[in-house]
């Protein structure tokens, strides 16, 4: 059963940033708030938890989740050959609702799934999320609800969906939900836009135009979910590029 860490108080955000980093490390799952939707994490170097992520979700290895960092610095410990343009766009970006699908570092020693070689990198714009994960280090995280579910916006909800299955739940109070992240998978030439999100194309193009790159020409039809398992999973799961 589930531990509830309110949020509203300096003392209280600090006992529940310590509590969900005290479960990740030791292996646990642990409900935690985003810039949009409230997500489900785990130590992303833990296979054994993010295969009881993958469990509480009621998902597979075929729809493995993206991982979340506290800075653009570790991107280039878990990826390798980032164009320039794709740099640009994290500069622009993050935090917030950008997702990058880049090719991993092939010494990771991790199993998010059937990754197909590539890692799916978004930095949240959430001062809560970026504390917890300062401390744990890169997250597997998708968004807080059982598969084919709409996702949580509160703690509540994640509770109801997840909270047999977690550890430490973060109440940050209400999510700001609204759009799905934009994903932008970076391994191709030229790259390409897997879903469209937060960010539209134009402002995409705006930063990599100097590059010679036009994101606009590749990218899916309004309405669609291209790449992801599911409209509602924010977190930008995706299945490989």
């Amino acid at each position: 059963m589930s531990e509830r860490y309110p949020t509203t108080t300096p003392e209280e955000r600090e006992a529940a940033v310590v509590a969900a980093t005290l479960e990740v490390q030791r292996g646990g799952l642990v409900v935690l708030p985003t810039d949009t939707v409230y997500g489900i994490g785990a130590d992303a170097f833990d296979h054994q938890a993010v295969q009881d992520l993958l469990a509480a979700k009621g998902r597979g290895r075929e729809m493995p989740p993206p991982v979340l960092i506290s800075s653009p610095a570790t991107l280039d410990a878990l990826a390798v050959r980032v164009p320039e343009w794709a740099r640009a766009l994290a500069e622009r970006f993050w935090p917030g609702p950008l997702t990058l699908v880049c090719h991993q570092q092939s010494s990771l020693q991790w199993d998010l799934g059937d990754t197909r070689g590539t890692v799916a990198v978004r930095i949240p714009d959430h001062d809560v999320a970026r504390e917890i994960l300062e401390r744990t280090g890169p997250m597997a995280v998708s968004s807080a609800n059982r598969t084919g579910m709409p996702a949580a916006t509160d703690a509540d909800q994640a509770q109801e969906m997840l909270g047999a299955d977690v550890g430490v739940i973060v109440d940050a109070g209400e999510s700001p939900g609204g759009e799905a992240s934009t994903i932008v998978d970076v391994t191709v030439e030229g790259g390409r836009v897997l879903r469209l999100g937060a960010i539209p194309v134009a402002a995409l193009d705006e930063v990599v135009a100097p590059f010679g790159v036009r994101l606009g020409d590749a990218a899916p039809d309004e309405g669609t979910d291209e790449g992801t398992d599911e409209g509602t999973d924010e977190e930008g799961d995706v299945t490989g590029a």
